[in-house]
């Protein structure tokens, strides 16, 4: 067993237990959901939820989600009719609600990144409410990853990077989405997506309306509503060249192929298909774990097929133009981090 792979652990009572003392002594505990793995520390503790800035590398302007065993734990923010309709209709679930603190609110103002809101939600993924529920209190927890890389869809993923980071990993298998949760903002008179995600625009309109599509915070060290705004984001190291079309595509020298869908076209280094029958509830569940498997130095790059713009597809389409952003501003980005 190597160092890294020694902290991951089987939810069992005994080590779900541990987990809760952990975080509720300010340690960092990496846990599954049914989005992606999170790096958890409690959202009361300044010290607590610094550390997990500190060990993603993650700019101190990108604020985090708080995570809540349910919607009436969730008393720190405030809640309207939007608010409590889509808790109703979608938690447990993948959507974070971006809602107005309350006063006094014990949720850490390192949380929100200077805002006066909190991004919230209620995990669907029992490991997950197993640990909110021993630790008395609720996690603040980004994705498992450093900041701006490919996020984590296995214990093992999460071991790979930030196993010294972490008091424990606690292994709930290969997450059952693959990609973060949907982010609505309802701070404001408009509810605006802030992030697609795991439950698709279609779905929350069809609740409460029309959501508006803001333009991303513009400076170098503007703060952001919302984890997973900033432009370059969720990017592996290689270079990625999107919408390659199948019928007409040209290999470029040692270049791996992200696929979709029957048929894909041949001559590359190597080939991993997002989902062969094309769906793309398959092809969420994949894209983290496939673009992280040809992130590989013996290839020059990564070539992706066209994604259909609809539903998860929005979201995954979202995660490759952010992975693919130029380098540059992922250097900007980095003045605004803390540790």
């Amino acid at each position: 067993m190597t160092a890294q792979s020694s902290k991951i652990v089987p939810p069992t009572p005994g080590n779900l237990a541990a987990a809760g003392r952990h975080i509720r002594a300010g340690r960092l505990v990496a846990f599954p959901t049914e989005t992606v793995y999170g790096l958890g520390g409690d959202a009361t503790n300044d010290r607590a939820v610094a550390a997990i800035f500190e060990a993603k590398g993650r700019p101190g302007f990108n604020p985090l989600i708080v995570h809540f065993p349910d919607r009436h734990a969730a008393a720190p923010v405030r809640f309207d009719a939007r608010a409590n309709t889509l808790a109703e209709a979608f938690w447990p679930g993948a959507l974070t609600l971006v809602l107005p603190r309350r006063e006094p609110c014990p949720i850490s103002l390192l949380v929100s990144a200077g805002l006066e809101t909190v991004a919230v939600r209620v995990p669907a993924h029992e490991v997950a409410l197993r640990l909110l529920e021993e630790a008395g209190r609720p996690i603040a927890a980004p994705s498992a990853n450093p900041s701006g890389a490919v996020s984590p869809t296995t214990a093992a993923h999460v071991a790979e990077t930030l196993a010294e980071r972490v008091a424990m990993i606690l292994d709930g298998g290969r997450c059952a989405i693959g990609l973060e949760s949907t982010v609505v903002d309802l701070s404001g008179p408009e509810p605006r997506l802030l992030r697609p995600g795991g439950v698709g625009r279609e779905e929350i309109e069809a609740v409460i309306g029309p959501l508006r599509t803001p333009r991303p915070p513009q400076g170098r060290r503007a703060p952001v509503p919302s984890p997973g705004m900033l432009e370059r984001h969720y990017a592996p190291r290689l270079p990625l060249r999107l919408d390659v079309d199948p019928a007409s595509a040209q290999p470029r020298p040692g270049e791996a192929l992200l696929a979709f869908g029957p048929n894909p076209p041949a001559g590359f280094a190597a080939m991993m298909n997002l989902s062969p029958a094309g769906d793309l509830g398959e092809a969420a569940a994949n894209f983290f774990a496939m673009l992280r498997a040809l992130d590989e130095p013996r290839f020059s790059g990564i070539a992706v097929m066209p994604i259909p713009e609809a539903g998860l597809g929005a979201a995954i389409n979202d995660r490759l133009r952010r992975a693919s952003a130029p380098r540059s501003v992922a250097r900007e980005a980095e003045a605004g981090q803390i540790g």
